[in-house]
């Protein structure tokens, strides 16, 4: 059996470990924006919920909408 140089054994080890340590550094990136997904879906989901939520309302208050601008609060009021 052949004897296996320190040299070559330290420099496997150290091959072995930026190797272990990259693909560490890579799974924590991807870990970090499946998280930040799952969050940003989660708001989105709320906020689609508030919405619903407060057409509901307004439903129930009598309102049909909401105007979105000026000129057609003039226009309903020159009439």
């Amino acid at each position: 059996m052949a004897e296996t140089d320190p040299k070559s054994v330290q420099d496997l080890t150290n091959v072995v470990q930026t190797l272990l340590q990259q693909m560490q550094d890579k799974f924590q990136t991807m870990s970090d924006q499946i998280i930040g997904r799952n969050i940003l879906s989660y708001e989105i989901t709320r906020i689609d919920d508030l919405e619903k939520n407060i057409a509901d309302l307004m439903t129930q208050a009598g309102v049909e909408e909401i105007e979105a601008t000026p000129e057609k609060a003039k226009e309903g009021q020159g009439s």
